[in-house]
């Protein structure tokens, strides 16, 4: 009689169950669908819905449904020639207030998905994707880094009691007048101490004045500009993983531009809205000395100031210089205020942040201070019938209470809705982009695209596994058959692991699937020659059967210990697809480890187990 404990075959038949409910989601194939999201200022409701409804009937679009999910509406077609045209008509009927995006939507079954069933993602190389092409703003960042050396050259002067007649942007610099040659030599002594990534050159005015200008070394404008990519792509990888998108390609291609691929995406529309949008905050002191009315009728703003708006529309008016801004956020989290119970974020700045914040703070208490949102989205038009693509730069203030307290390090923003909120504290929780980024070249992959590669790689899959089941069966008779039975639950076992913890499945992953198929029954054969070498030997079935398992298992764990460090070197050292085939080659040794000794040994005692006066095997 073979010993085989009982709770193995409990572990079989457990791990035999979940393989077949957890890979049955795959038997599912995705709808196309076109997915509604809401821009800044706009709703999903029954309203939109009634207008997407008469909008594909007037263009006689036939649909299968439309439904409205959280903050997004569905609609469903047929296949994807009527997606693409219910596509095109409603983006043209939504306008700029709603992003329209093919997907993929989901045919699983509730009960289903109910208990974290789903299928596996496809790659672009099979289902699509969406691929960007970002283009980095390196004006942007020079703007960006001139006002900081200009707020530094001020703040050095200050401090050194040095009096000037105006400190201003000039070209890649800033430019500072003095009255006297004396004060410039001291500026000049005083900044060069500090500002170590500055060229000084004395130069007089037309007004007689005598000049400093403070112009960015090439080396350190170098520097800038690939600090902003560096950043920007690890922002985007950042908000990737947010997203929850796996294998996704985000690298710097040529000296200011960025492609981001994402495959298997199921939320097109929300990786637009993440990655399409350059989001942050920054807080200004408010000039409660200007009008803001009178500003905004008659156009007058001080130079140092600047004219901004609230989301109802209220004018205000603040100082240009920025206190704290996005790129000093260390951490974002949405919550509710807990006086009025409404939407905000809970803010955590950087050390250089938390003491500008304490600085200002402590000499403004009872001062207003405005906190402005800025985003940057990206825009389509249509002009002569080509696409032009251009992008929103939308600059609200969100509130400008005024400074009740000191604080530093950790404060809150009110003054959100609740998708505001929500927003807001992904993109800043995700890192703050380093320069702003324009679309140049989008493009949504359509599942037709890769039915071919899904064609070939199913037809590759069969193939394999039917010449190894038959081979199998025909050399090894029952216990070819055992392995045979096997071999399929590792199928399906492997694609239950894949879909339970979202691994996207691309060509190179159909590829690690079949090597996996391969490289499974040679375990069997090892356990099948040994039974034949102990059957050889004189040795009992039974015996031959017990000594077999045992004996085999150390060159069965040797040769798949080598195949999981190698598959474990591809997921470390390698990306995209490379990784890709690594990750599905490491589940689909460790699911053969299982079902080739621990599943056919349990099935073989089932068969012979009980019959104690065997006299042969059909080996």
């Amino acid at each position: 009689m073979i010993d085989f404990p009982r709770w193995k075959y409990w572990l079989v038949g457990i791990a035999m169950v979940l393989g077949l409910l957890y890979a049955a989601p795959n038997a599912f194939p995705p709808q196309p669908a076109v997915q509604i999201s809401p821009n800044r200022d706009a709703r999903i409701d029954a309203t939109l819905q009634q207008q997407v409804t008469a909008d594909l009937a007037k263009a006689k679009i036939p649909y299968q449904s439309i439904t409205i999910d959280k903050n997004r509406m569905l609609v469903r077609f047929a296949n994807t020639e009527v997606q693409l045209q219910g596509s095109d008509t409603l983006r043209l009927a939504l306008g700029d207030h709603y992003t329209v995006a093919l997907n993929l939507a989901t045919t699983v079954p509730h009960w289903l998905q109910a208990i974290g069933g789903r299928a596996m993602p496809l790659g672009l190389d099979l289902q699509g994707g969406v691929h960007f092409l970002m283009s980095v703003d390196q004006d942007a960042v020079l703007k960006k880094q001139q006002q900081r050396y200009l707020d530094d050259i001020r703040s050095i002067l200050r401090q050194k009691q040095i009096p000037y007649d105006a400190v201003s942007q000039s070209g890649n610099g800033v430019l500072a007048v003095f009255k006297t040659s004396a004060d410039r030599d001291k500026a000049r002594g005083a900044i060069s101490l500090d500002a170590t990534d500055l060229n000084l050159a004395d130069s007089r005015t037309p007004g007689g004045g005598y000049a400093l200008t403070a112009t960015i070394k090439p080396e350190v404008l170098q520097k800038l500009a690939q600090t902003a990519i560096t950043q920007n792509v690890t922002t985007l990888r950042n908000r990737v993983n947010e997203l929850g998108v796996s294998e996704p390609l985000i690298q710097q291609q040529g000296e200011n531009r960025i492609v981001v691929e994402l495959p298997g995406v199921q939320d097109t529309a929300e990786a637009k809205r993440v990655l399409g949008a350059v989001a942050t905050l920054e807080y200004h002191a408010e000039d409660e000395s200007v009008n803001p009315q009178e500003a905004a009728r008659t156009g007058n703003v001080p130079p140092d100031d600047r004219l901004y708006y609230t989301k109802d529309g209220r004018p205000v008016v603040l100082k240009k210089r920025v206190i704290v801004s996005g790129d000093e956020l260390v951490d974002a989290s949405q919550g509710y205020d807990q006086q009025s119970g409404l939407p905000d974020v809970n803010v955590t700045l950087n050390s250089a942040g938390a003491r500008k914040m304490l600085d200002f703070t402590t000499q403004n208490v009872g001062k207003r201070m405005g906190v402005v949102y800025i985003e940057q989205t990206p825009e389509v038009k249509m002009v002569d019938g080509k696409e032009i693509r251009t992008s929103k730069t939308t600059e609200t203030v969100l509130n400008d209470a005024v400074v009740q307290g000191v604080f530093g390090k950790k404060f809150q923003t009110t003054g959100l809705s609740q998708q505001e909120a929500e927003t807001l504290s992904l993109m800043l929780r995700s890192g703050s982009l380093a320069a702003p980024m324009q679309i140049v070249e989008e493009r949504v992959i359509g599942p037709s695209l890769g039915q071919d590669n899904i064609r070939k790689g199913r037809d590759a899959v069969i193939l394999g596994l039917a010449l190894v089941l038959l081979a199998a069966a025909f050399y090894y008779r029952l216990f070819g058959l055992v392995a045979d039975i096997a071999l399929v639950f590792n199928l399906m076992i492997l694609v239950a692991v894949m879909s339970a913890i979202g691994v996207t499945l691309t060509m190179p992953g159909i590829a690690g699937i079949v090597l996996t198929l391969g490289m499974a029954i040679d375990a069997n054969v090892l356990i099948c020659e040994r039974i034949r070498e102990e059957l050889h030997n004189g040795s009992t079935p039974l015996a031959s059967i017990r000594a077999g398992y045992e004996k085999a298992w150390s060159t069965i764990l040797d040769a798949n210990v080598t195949h999981l460090l190698a598959a474990l070197g591809l997921i470390t050292v390698g990306s995209g697809a490379i990784k890709g085939f690594g990750i599905t080659l490491f589940i689909g040794v460790s699911t053969s480890l299982f079902t080739s000794v621990t599943m056919t040994h349990a099935i073989t005692a089932l068969i012979h187990g009980r019959r104690k006066k065997l006299k042969t095997l059909w080996v």
